[in-house]
C-alpha cells in the first residue's frame, strides 16, 4: 500500500518485524539466541498493537470530515495490517516449533502435560502448593473484572456456558519451571496451573481451559504524527479524551468455542477487530527469560565483553584528556562506565560548578544517578531535563525527576507538545579564572543497561564552538531563550531540517555540474516526506545515495506514479544482528571536503520538527576516519544485511564485487579491539 510515492509507515514496520523473525529462523543464529529473537518479535508486536493499531482503531471512531483531513483510510489499512500479522503469526508458530524440536537434539526440552513423567507430576504438585498457589488470582465471577494489561489468564469453562478466570503469577514465579529428569527439562507455568484447576476452583465442574492475554492502548501521542495543533486537539476531543487504557487486542486460544469468544467479547467490551486467534501459549516475549544452563554455551553467542576505551579508560584526568583531543565512544563494544566515570569525576571535582543533562530513559538504578546525587551533595548546580513522555518509561523518569528535585536539583519536565529526545550533557568547570565547558553528545540514552544491547556512539568534546552551541540548547531547555544561535550543532526543531535539505541540494548541484556527489546515511527510521522527496531529486540528478535503515523505511526505491521519473533505484539495507542498531550517522561528499554529523535524530517528521534533537559535526580528523570506517563496515555487511526493496522481499544483500565476508558488528568489535591493543 503506497501513497504519494511513499511506503505506508505502519505496514512497512511489519516487514521490519519480519526481519527479526528471519533472524530467529536463521541457522546462522545460535540455537538459544533464536529464542531471544522470537521474544523480540513477540514484544515488538505487542507494542505495535498498543501504539500503532490503537491509533488506527481510535481514528476509525472519528467523523468522516476529520478522517478526510488526516488523509488516512483507517479501515482498509487496519484490515491489511491484521491480514499480514495473521500470516506472520503462522510463520512465527512454525519457527517456534522447529526451534524447540532442534533444542531437543541438545537435550533441552520444553515439556507439556501430555509428556510429563509421574515424577515430574509429583514434583509440580508440591511446587504448586509451596511456590505458586498463593500468588494465583482466581475470579469465579466475571462481573466488574478489569484484566491487567499484558497479563496472562486461564479461562476455565463450566457447565451452562459459564466461565472463571485465573491470573497466572508470572511476575512472582517466572514463566519457565525447572523439571527433574535427564538433560535440561522445563515447562510453562501455564501448564502447572492447568494441572491444578480443581485445587483453585473446588466444588466447581470445570470442562476445559484456554489462555488469553489482553493488551490495552498506550497513550495516544498524535502530536508525534501531525503538526496541526488545532487538528490534534479536535481529534482528542472527538475521542472523549479516552487516550489510554482501552482494550486493543485480545489474544486467545484458537480452539476456544464460539460461545466463549462471544462472551469475552461482550464482557470485555471488544469489537470483532480486537480479537486475535493464536496458539495455546501467549506472551512469548517471555522467551527472554528462557533458562541458559551451564554446558550450553555452544548454543549461545560467543562472549564479546565490552572493551576498555583506549584513552578514557586509562586517564586520571578526564578533562585534560578531552581538552587535548575529542574522544569518541562506541557502545556496546566499549564500556559505558566511561560516561559514568566522567560524571563521577565532575561530581567530585571542586573546580566543577555545574552539570546539565537530558534524561530520556534512565535505568531504575544506576551509577549515573548516583553520580548526580553526589554532585548535589557537593553543592554543584545540577540541571536536569526529564522527558515525561518517553513511552513506557514515563513513571520511572518522573520518579527519578522527583528524587533529584528533592535533593536540590533544578528539574525541568518536558512540555506536552515538545519531547526532549536529545542525549546531551554539559559540565562547566572553572579553569584559569574562566568557565570552560565540556560536552557529551550521543545517539543513545544515558542508560547502562541498554548500552549493553544498543549500538550507539557518543562524542566527548571541549571544542569551543560546539560547547557554545550546546550552552544555547540548554538555555532553550531552561526556557531562558526561544531560539538558539547556532554555528556548529544541528538542533531540532530549529536547524536540522533546513540544514539537511541544503546539504542534499548541495550534492544535487554538484552532480548536475558533473562533480562527485555522495550522500550516505544511517538511521533507525526514514519517514519524513520532504526528506524523501529531496532524496528522490538527488537520485534523479545522479547523486550516489546509499542508506542503512534499521526499522521502517517509507522510501519507495521505485516510482508507482507514471508522472514521476525515477532514474535509478538506490541500495538501502537493514542490519538485524546480535545488538540493536541505534546510531544515526549522516555523511555528505561536500565537494571533496566531507561533512559528517552524528546524533539523536532520525529523518522522521517528529524528530525534525517536534522534538528537541541534537546532532554534532565530527570535526576531529582521526575521529572522523574512525566513525567513517565503522560506517563503511556496516555499508559492506554481507552476513546480516538485508535489502529494503519495493517488494519488501527482505532478501540478503549480495555484493558480487566483494570477496570477503563481513559481519559488521563483529568486524567493528575487532577493529576497536585492535586499536585498543595498539594503544596498550
Amino acid at each position: 500500500m503506497e501513497k504519494n510515492n511513499l511506503k505506508h509507515r505502519d505496514i512497512n514496520w511489519l516487514y521490519f518485524n519480519e526481519r527479526v523473525l528471519l533472524e530467529a529462523e536463521s541457522k546462522d543464529t545460535p540455537l538459544l539466541e533464536r529464542l531471544k529473537f522470537l521474544a523480540i518479535f513477540s514484544s515488538n508486536l505487542d507494542e505495535f498493537f498498543k501504539v500503532r493499531v490503537s491509533r488506527l482503531r481510535q481514528i476509525k471512531q472519528l467523523d468522516k470530515q476529520l478522517r478526510k483531513k488526516l488523509m488516512l483510510k483507517a479501515n482498509s489499512t487496519l484490515k491489511y495490517i491484521l491480514k499480514t500479522i495473521a500470516e506472520q503469526q503462522i510463520h512465527f508458530g512454525e519457527v517456534i516449533a522447529s526451534t524447540l524440536a532442534e533444542l531437543e537434539h541438545h537435550d533441552i526440552y520444553l515439556r507439556n502435560p501430555s509428556n510429563f513423567t509421574a515424577e515430574q507430576k509429583d514434583f509440580l504438585n508440591d511446587f504448586f502448593k509451596s511456590e505458586i498457589q498463593r500468588y494465583c488470582e482466581v475470579h469465579s465471577t466475571t462481573a466488574n473484572i478489569k484484566l491487567k494489561d499484558g497479563a496472562l489468564y486461564l479461562v476455565v469453562t463450566h457447565p451452562e456456558k459459564k466461565y472463571s478466570l485465573i491470573k497466572l503469577p508470572t511476575d512472582q514465579v517466572g514463566r519457565f519451571i525447572d523439571l527433574p529428569g535427564e538433560g535440561y527439562q522445563y515447562c510453562y507455568l501455564d501448564d502447572v496451573v492447568r494441572l491444578q484447576i480443581n485445587t483453585l476452583l473446588p466444588n466447581q465442574d470445570s470442562e476445559d481451559y484456554y489462555s488469553i492475554k489482553l493488551s490495552r492502548d498506550a497513550e495516544l501521542y498524535l502530536e508525534d504524527d501531525y503538526s496541526d495543533v488545532e487538528l490534534v486537539e479536535k481529534i482528542y476531543k472527538s475521542l472523549d479524551k479516552r487516550k489510554t487504557g482501552q482494550p486493543t487486542r485480545l489474544l486467545y486460544d484458537e480452539r476456544m468455542p464460539k460461545w466463549l469468544i462471544d462472551a469475552l467479547k461482550k464482557d470485555l467490551n471488544l469489537g470483532e477487530v480486537d480479537l486475535s486467534p493464536g496458539g495455546i501459549y501467549h506472551n512469548l516475549s517471555d522467551f527472554f527469560s528462557f533458562p541458559r544452563p551451564t554446558g550450553t554455551e555452544h548454543l549461545q553467542y560467543e562472549a564479546k565483553p565490552p572493551l576498555k576505551h583506549p584513552e578514557l579508560s586509562f586517564t586520571t584526568d578526564f578533562f585534560e584528556s578531552i581538552t587535548k583531543k575529542d574522544q569518541l565512544v562506541h557502545f556496546p563494544y566499549q564500556r559505558f562506565n566511561v560516561v559514568e566515570e566522567f560524571l563521577k569525576s565532575a561530581a567530585r571535582d571542586p573546580q566543577v560548578s555545574a552539570i546539565k543533562m537530558t534524561i530520556y530513559r534512565i535505568a531504575k538504578s544506576s551509577a549515573l544517578a548516583d553520580a548526580l546525587l553526589t554532585a548535589l551533595d557537593n553543592n554543584k548546580e545540577v540541571t536536569l531535563f526529564v522527558e515525561a513522555q518517553a513511552r513506557f518509561d514515563e513513571a520511572n523518569n518522573i520518579k527519578w525527576g522527583r528524587i533529584f528535585e528533592d535533593k536540590g536539583a533544578k528539574v525541568i519536565f518536558s512540555i506536552p507538545q515538545v519531547k526532549v529526545h536529545s542525549k546531551i550533557a554539559m559540565v562547566v568547570r572553572k579553569e584559569n579564572g574562566k568557565h570552560k565547558r565540556y560536552a557529551y553528545i550521543g545517539t543513545g540514552n544515558f542508560n547502562a543497561q541498554t548500552a549493553t544491547i544498543y549500538c550507539d556512539h557518543g562524542l566527548f568534546t571541549a571544542h569551543k564552538r560546539i560547547t557554545k552551541d550546546l550552552e544555547q540548547v540548554f538555555k532553550v531547555l531552561e526556557r531562558k531563550i526561544i531560539v538558539p544561535k547556532l554555528k556548529q550543532l544541528l538542533v531540532s526543531p530549529f536547524s536540522t531540517r533546513i540544514t539537511f535539505l541544503n546539504l542534499i541540494q548541495n550534492e544535487i548541484n554538484a552532480a548536475l555540474k558533473g562533480e562527485k556527489a555522495c550522500i550516505t546515511a544511517k538511521m533507525n527510521s526514514l519517514e519524513d516526506p520532504d526528506m524523501i522527496a529531496a532524496l528522490y531529486r538527488a537520485v534523479n540528478a545522479g547523486v550516489n545515495v546509499r542508506l542503512i535503515v534499521r526499522g521502517f523505511c517509507c522510501y519507495l526505491n521505485a516510482s508507482t506514479d507514471p508522472n514521476t521519473k525515477m532514474r535509478d533505484t538506490i541500495l538501502i539495507t537493514s542490519i538485524i544482528d546480535r545488538f540493536l542498531e541505534h546510531g544515526r550517522i549522516y555523511l555528505f561528499e561536500n565537494g571533496g571536503n566531507e561533512l559528517m554529523y552524528m546524533g539523536s535524530a532520525d529523518w522522521m517528521t517528529r524528530n525534525l520538527d517536534r522534538r528537541i534533537e541534537v546532532l554534532t559535526p565530527i570535526l576531529d580528523e582521526t575521529i572522523f576516519e574512525e566513525l567513517k570506517h565503522v560506517l563503511s563496515l556496516q555499508l559492506n555487511d554481507t552476513e546480516k544485511a538485508r535489502v529494503l526493496d519495493i517488494e519488501n522481499s527482505n532478501k540478503k544483500v549480495n555484493f558480487e564485487h566483494q570477496t570477503t565476508a563481513i559481519r559488521s558488528q563483529y568486524a567493528i568489535y575487532n577493529y576497536l579491539k585492535t586499536k585498543l591493543n595498539e594503544k596498550c
